[in-house]
């Protein structure tokens, strides 16, 4: 299983990205996706997540401003990123929980990281 993050990239402030994370490889059940995000310095943190029934959470810096949505069709998350701020700039990471085969657990997997620079 696989995950690969794409969308970032340098914005000015009040701009917008959408960040994007597919998932491959032989599964059945995506239970769970989320986002994070390190900027330099700083530890990982969690910005948004979407459980399989649709219920979403996202951390107080960026509510209203980001949105979390999935398509299970082709096994991919998304993250829109609107009004962005310099405190954004960070390297965004997709998780997900992912079930390989019926009858087992579930287990984390991570994509690569995408840079997101918001400057002027």
């Amino acid at each position: 299983v696989q995950l690969q993050a794409s969308g970032g990239g340098l914005v000015q402030p009040g701009g917008s990205l959408r960040l994007s994370c597919a998932a491959s490889g032989t599964f059945v059940w995506i239970a769970g996706w989320a986002w994070y995000r390190e900027a330099p310095g700083k530890q990982r943190e969690l910005v948004a997540a979407e459980t399989s029934g649709g219920a979403t959470n996202y951390a107080d810096s960026v509510k209203g401003r980001y949105a979390i949505s999935r398509d299970n069709a082709v096994n991919t998350v998304y993250l829109q990123m609107n009004s962005l701020k310099p405190e954004d700039t960070a390297v965004y990471y997709c998780n997900a929980a992912i079930r390989r085969r019926w009858g087992t657990a579930s287990q984390d997997y991570w994509g690569q990281g995408t840079q997101v620079t918001v400057s002027s």
